[in-house]
């Protein structure tokens, strides 16, 4: 059983509220959960946030969608991953976060395609280590068994709330594969998918307004086309680009170095 863990939360310092932000009449969540739906791979999904009250209008989303919504602790995000994995019977679980609303469905079918096909059998197989992409198309695959290793081990606060630190920090306890983007561009850095701040909500309210209403199923490749074709489009949140949470862990991730992440510019 493939289950697809969404962690979503109205509790947000930069932008409360971002995953229920209104785009063409409806949720950030809901047009993302529907891009979850287009692969190819059969899954489950289950929406996971916390338990406070805040987010009882999550579960409320969740019901609407007609999608399992489970709720744990607000900053355990790896105890609320596992808990929701193993309520679901998983074997492998996918972390998708719920600020990737232009996730490509191709990209999450072609990771989970290299985790089963591959000649390695993988505990863990992401597009982040390196990362390639356009930030926002993350995809973390992992066994339950390797999940659960990490949720009896880990310790540090970076590694609860984030997840999945403890299985790529620690390669020598994992077998773990990256999937690379085919193009052999890297845009990790200069390209921002994701939602985190006021013009990350401007920049993917356009791109679905230009993208959505002629395909619902829309690629990064068309995003791309896109802001060529548009380029004030992807000045909207530029500025941006690159800033991510690794920028507060330095000192205490191994394997991360610093030109994989940058400081949010000063506000004006």
């Amino acid at each position: 059983m493939v289950v697809i863990v969404v962690q979503a939360r109205m509790a947000s310092t930069r932008l409360p509220g971002k995953v229920l932000l209104p785009v063409l009449g409806k949720s950030i969540l809901a047009l993302m959960i529907e891009r979850l739906q287009m692969i190819q791979h059969q899954a489950v999904f289950v929406i996971a946030t916390s338990v406070n009250p805040e987010d009882d209008i999550i579960e409320q989303e969740a019901r609407l969608l007609n999608i399992p919504c489970y709720r744990g602790d607000q900053n355990n995000l790896l105890d609320r991953h596992y808990q929701a994995a193993l309520l679901h019977n998983a074997d492998i679980v996918l972390k998708i976060p719920s600020d990737c609303p232009l996730i490509d469905p191709r990209i999450i079918d072609q990771t989970l395609t290299y985790f089963f096909e591959d000649t390695i059998a993988h505990d863990y197989v992401s597009n982040l280590h390196p990362a390639t992409w356009p930030d926002g198309n993350d995809v973390e695959i992992m066994t339950m068994a390797c999940l659960k290793q990490a949720w009896e081990n880990a310790e540090k606060n970076l590694e609860l709330e984030h997840t999945t630190p403890y299985i790529w920090e620690n390669p020598q306890l994992f077998s773990i594969g990256n999937v690379s983007w085919e193009t052999g561009l890297d845009y990790s850095m200069s390209h921002r998918f994701t939602i985190d701040y006021q013009e990350d909500y401007l920049f993917i309210k356009r791109v679905f307004e230009e993208l959505y209403p002629a395909n619902k199923n829309f690629s990064c490749a068309d995003i791309l086309d896109l802001l060529n074709s548009k380029p004030e489009i992807y000045q909207i949140n530029t500025s941006y680009a690159g800033v991510n949470w690794y920028r507060n862990h330095l000192n205490e991730l191994k394997t991360i170095q610093p030109e994989q992440t940058k400081q949010a510019p000063v506000s004006q």
